[in-house]
C-alpha cells in the first residue's frame, strides 16, 4: 500500500514540481498539496495521510510554520510523520524539531527534494516511526561544539565523531554499521564510550537516544 502523503509549500511552481517528482514513485501517493498553514492543518484532518513534507516558512508569517505544524501534529495526530524542509542548515531549527521527541520526525534541507530516492528514503523511514536528520545541520552542530573550550567532543577519537554523527541523524546501530562498515559489537561498543567521554546516561531505544546527543550538541560550551 502506498505511502500517502500532503505537502505544504507556499510556491505553487515547487508544488507542482515536487507533487509529480513523488507521484513517480510507486510507494508514494500525494493526497493533497497546501500553500500555508492553515490549509495544511485542516488538509491532514481530513486526509489523514500517513507523512506530512512541508516547508518550514509559509504564510501567514513565513516564519517557522513547518515546525509548528509538526508541534501541532504531535498533540492531534501523533501517528502522523512530518518531515520539515529548508535552505537553513540551522541546528536551533533541528534542536526545535525534535526537542520533544524524534519519533517520526525528519529535518532536511530542501535541496534533497532533487533526488526522489534520498527523499522516498526519509518518507519511509520517518512512515515506518523513524527519524532523519539532515547530515550537514548534524556536520554543523558537532563542528560548533568540537570549538568549545575544553569540550569532550573534541576528545573523541576520529571513528567515534563518525559514530556521532550516524547517531544525530536518527540511525539505529545496524544502519550505523552499514554505513561505517562495522559489526554491530563494535558500533554498541563505540557509543558506550561517546556516551561516557561525553558524561551521558547510556540509550537504547533510538529515539531517546537521538535526542540525548542533539540537546548535548546545542549546549553551550
Amino acid at each position: 500500500m502506498a505511502i500517502r502523503v500532503v505537502f505544504a509549500d507556499d510556491s505553487y511552481l515547487i508544488r507542482e514540481a515536487v507533487t509529480r517528482l513523488l507521484e513517480s514513485h510507486e510507494e508514494i501517493e500525494v493526497v493533497a498539496a497546501c500553500e500555508d498553514l492553515d490549509s495544511l492543518l485542516e488538509t491532514v484532518e481530513a486526509e489523514e495521510p500517513d507523512v506530512v513534507l512541508t516547508d518550514i516558512r509559509m504564510p501567514p508569517e513565513g516564519t517557522n510554520e513547518g515546525i509548528r505544524a509538526a508541534e501541532h501534529l504531535r498533540e492531534t495526530r501523533p501517528e502522523t510523520g512530518v518531515i520539515v524542509l529548508s535552505n537553513y542548515a540551522d541546528p536551533e531549527y533541528a534542536v526545535a524539531l525534535f526537542e520533544k521527541g524524534s519519533a517520526r520526525r525528519a529535518y532536511l534541507l530542501k535541496e534533497r527534494v532533487e533526488d526522489l530516492e534520498q527523499l522516498a528514503a526519509a518518507i519511509r523511514e520517518v512512515a515506518a516511526g523513524g527519524s532523519v536528520i539532515d547530515p550537514q545541520v548534524v556536520d554543523a552542530l558537532v563542528a560548533a561544539k568540537a570549538r568549545g573550550d575544553q569540550s569532550p567532543v573534541s576528545e573523541l577519537t576520529p571513528r567515534e565523531s563518525e559514530v556521532l554523527s550516524e547517531m544525530a541523524q536518527g540511525k539505529n546501530n545496524a544502519a550505523i554499521a552499514e554505513s561505517l562498515v562495522l559489526t554491530e559489537r563494535a558500533v554498541e561498543k563505540h557509543i558506550h564510550s561517546i556516551f561516557s567521554k561525553l558524561n551521558l546516561s547510556y540509550e537504547k531505544d533510538v529515539h531517546k537516544r537521538v535526542k540525548a546527543v542533539l540537546l548535548y550538541l546545542r549546549t553551550e560550551g
